[in-house]
């Protein structure tokens, strides 16, 4: 999944296809310790995508503090 299509999305969305994306790493790396695992690079894929996602609700969190703080001192 591309860093643009994901900003494209709500808060409850990431969060959501996160789980899905966490539920599906803890699946693929069962699959490798059985050795049922048939391509390996799902599990990177999988790993990459969570951290896009992580990154982008981080630079929301950021970015709506930024912006409480603003209001703070235009207040003062």
């Amino acid at each position: 999944m591309k860093a643009h299509e994901i900003r494209e999305m709500s808060d409850e969305q990431i969060l959501q296809e996160l789980m899905a994306l966490e539920r599906k790493v803890f699946d693929l790396r069962t699959q490798a310790a059985t050795e049922e695992l048939t391509v390996s690079s799902e599990l990177g894929k999988a790993r990459r995508d969570i951290a896009r996602m992580r990154t982008i609700l981080r630079e929301r969190q950021l970015a709506a503090k930024a912006d409480a703080d603003g209001k703070e001192t235009a207040t003062v």
